[in-house]
């Protein structure tokens, strides 16, 4: 991998255009509101591998676990944030988790399948009380048509982080949104800067110094590397985590006869999952001899069993 082009794990090269602003900044702290998953697409990741931390919010239970697990500076708060706090409807979109949202319109014009659940909510003055103690360099919001509520239930007198970058764009549509909310923005004391084409970015009118140094225009596609130009770490020897790929599969095609029965279960169910098949009767066929037989099979070429004539 080229090493004079940073990696930037982002939708849009968002975090490429906050480090700009934070150029020469060592540590800092951000709330990444609808951070989906902690590494792909993440806005705020490029930041945590840096030193930095935050607070993420997800709802979404698998991905809020694995923010936890990934990246453990960081306090996940798992609930909606709204213009006050108490309950509300979600829309969940299992394998485009991305388009899940509050706003049942939204939902229905995915024309995806989708499951509705209630949900506890904060407004955005409640969440900064009980998790922010300091300074909030940025403050992400992505949350799929909400961002007015969001900005509607903040405290942006006590809570005033630098930057603060909304997704601006419909899903689906492509329609414009900032219409709606741009206006409370801007009333608070904050300065539109950058439209990237999906995020619009704004700089608290106090902070001169990020004024000056947050680009007004998009910085060019090829300016960083994009997780898609790296591809999966095993498959691609340019992948910086190629060569720990690669032993981590060996150890892991090595370790099959051992792991339980529990473990194996969910990992069969995790891949079916991802191939689109159904799970079937994997616990029954975990605990045949023909299966455990295809264990020893599999793991044989990775353990030293493997003979190579």
């Amino acid at each position: 991998m080229s090493q004079e082009r940073p990696l930037s794990y982002a939708q849009n090269m968002e975090d490429y255009h906050l480090s700009l602003a934070f150029a020469g900044q060592e540590r800092g702290t951000y709330i990444d509101i609808g951070g989906g998953h902690p590494v792909a697409g993440s806005v705020s990741f490029w930041f945590y591998t840096r030193g930095w931390n935050g607070v993420v919010v997800e709802p979404q239970d698998e991905l809020a676990r694995l923010h936890q697990v990934l990246r453990p500076r960081d306090q996940v708060a798992q609930c909606l944030i709204g213009a006050e706090s108490g309950e509300r409807d979600f829309h969940q979109f299992n394998r485009l988790h991305g388009l899940s949202t509050t706003v049942g319109a939204y939902a229905k014009a995915a024309g995806a399948e989708f499951r509705t659940t209630r949900r506890q909510a904060k407004s955005l003055a409640d969440l900064c009380r009980d998790h922010v103690q300091g300074p909030i360099d940025f403050l992400k919001i992505d949350v799929e048509g909400a961002e007015g509520e969001v900005i509607a239930g903040g405290d942006w007198k006590r809570f005033r982080p630098g930057v603060v970058l909304l997704e601006s764009i419909a899903p689906i549509s492509g329609e414009p949104t900032w219409p709606a909310w741009e206006p409370q923005l801007l009333a608070k004391g904050y300065r539109f800067v950058l439209f990237d084409t999906l995020n619009r970015f704004y700089v608290a009118e106090e902070r001169k110094d990020l004024l000056a140094k947050l680009p007004t225009e998009r910085a060019p596609w090829d300016a960083v590397l994009h997780l898609y130009e790296i591809g999966r770490a095993p498959e691609n020897a340019n992948h910086p985590d190629h060569a720990l790929a690669l032993d981590l599969a060996r150890g892991f095609w090595a370790s099959l006869p051992f792991l339980g029965n529990d473990v194996l279960a969910e990992i069969l169910q995790k891949g079916r999952e991802l191939n689109g098949t159904q799970a079937g009767h994997a616990d029954e066929n975990i605990a045949s001899d023909a299966f455990r037989a295809s264990l020893g099979l599999i793991a044989s070429t990775y353990d030293g069993g493997f003979i190579d004539d």
